[in-house]
């Protein structure tokens, strides 16, 4: 893939700009600079895309102005929403599936009379955020496989070579080369290591 002079995208639908705090590798596939219509981030290199990552036209990186992503190389996201208000990792070969939701901040507080409040202060804007609503990263490490539906909250691991099942969502870590399913995700079964030791 190649940026115009002007950071834009030569095939592209949108009539958009890749950010300037965004770094790309020149072997990344990029569908529309639409995938950058949220991101707000304002940091030099909030969003780094490692080489030879895909992503694809209904993905969306809602990177808010401190935020920071990365994605790794040869990772895969096939229409992904990332809300991310501190930091998302993606780890190498990744592989995110449709309708994935990652976020690191519920962005409103879990209060109803402050959620409410916050609701009528913001009216009709496209961002409603409270900067007082924690944030806690999340990170995938390499070789995760996110079923289509997903759902991972705010301050998640998941572990080495897992995979989650389709429509799960992630409330807590899950270990290395493990399954999970269900709402809230548990353990199904577990996988053997990419160097053939069995899991611990």
């Amino acid at each position: 893939m190649s940026l115009t002079a002007d950071r834009r995208l030569p095939h592209d639908w949108f009539d958009g700009r890749v950010p300037d705090c965004v770094d790309v590798a020149d072997d990344v596939y990029l569908e529309t600079t639409y995938s950058f219509s949220a991101c707000r981030a304002t940091q030099p290199h909030a969003v780094i895309i490692e080489r030879g990552a895909h992503l694809y036209t209904s993905s969306i990186l809602d990177v808010a102005p401190a935020g920071r992503v990365r994605i790794g190389e040869c990772s895969m996201l096939n229409g992904a929403r990332l809300i991310c208000s501190q930091r998302i990792e993606i780890g190498a070969f990744a592989t995110i599936s449709w309708n994935v939701m990652i976020m690191d901040s519920y962005r409103v507080p879990l209060d109803p009379a402050a959620r409410r409040a916050l609701l009528l202060r913001m009216g009709h804007s496209l961002q409603v955020i409270d900067p007082a609503v924690p944030a806690a990263p999340v990170t995938l490490h390499d070789n995760v496989w996110l079923g289509f539906d997903v759902c991972v909250l705010p301050g998640v691991t998941i572990g080495e070579g897992s995979i989650v099942g389709a429509r799960s969502v992630v409330t807590a870590d899950v270990d290395p080369y493990t399954v999970v399913a269900g709402n809230p995700a548990r353990p199904i079964r577990d996988l053997p290591r990419a160097d053939g030791r069995p899991t611990l």
